[in-house]
């Protein structure tokens, strides 16, 4: 079994892998960022210009792999010593995609961080972390942003 802690390079989940690192048992974690590929992107965003997103695809695919290793390199730097990550190409949604990974690992725990969306903005804008906790078919944690230092 395994930990999946979910990073995208944000403050919110470089706090989660830290928050996993000081209060999780030793167990191997994976660290996965989701990305996504030109088609998913052309079908969520079919006026955006094809040649534009074709062209960046591969820089996305690179930046996404950069993303989970930096989080990996994180992850040791915190604490805990077996750590591998993924970078893994969105086919659907990013929420689901977490969770068909966890399910693929067979993830003991689902680690996210949150943004800390106000609800209003969460309801319109939908929250990863908050499908990942509904859909997950194992426990899931996620860690509230950090407080905002003066």
């Amino acid at each position: 079994m395994s930990i999946l802690i979910a990073y995208d390079g944000s403050a919110d989940s470089r706090a989660a892998i830290e928050f996993a690192a000081k209060h999780l048992a030793a167990e191997p974690v994976v660290v996965v960022t989701v990305w996504e590929p030109l088609l998913v992107q052309l079908r969520r965003y079919p006026l955006a210009d094809a040649a534009v997103i074709k062209d960046g695809a591969d820089e996305w695919r690179e930046l996404a792999e950069a993303h989970a290793k930096e989080g990996a390199d994180l992850a040791r730097a915190s604490g805990i010593a077996e750590v591998s990550h993924r970078a893994v190409a969105d086919r659907e949604s990013i929420w689901k995609t977490i969770v068909d990974v966890a399910d693929e690992l067979d993830a003991s725990l689902v680690v996210t961080g949150s943004r800390g969306l106000s609800e209003a903005r969460s309801v319109l804008l939908g929250s990863v972390s908050n499908h990942v906790l509904h859909h997950a078919r194992r426990p899931t944690l996620i860690v509230p942003p950090q407080p905002k230092t003066p």
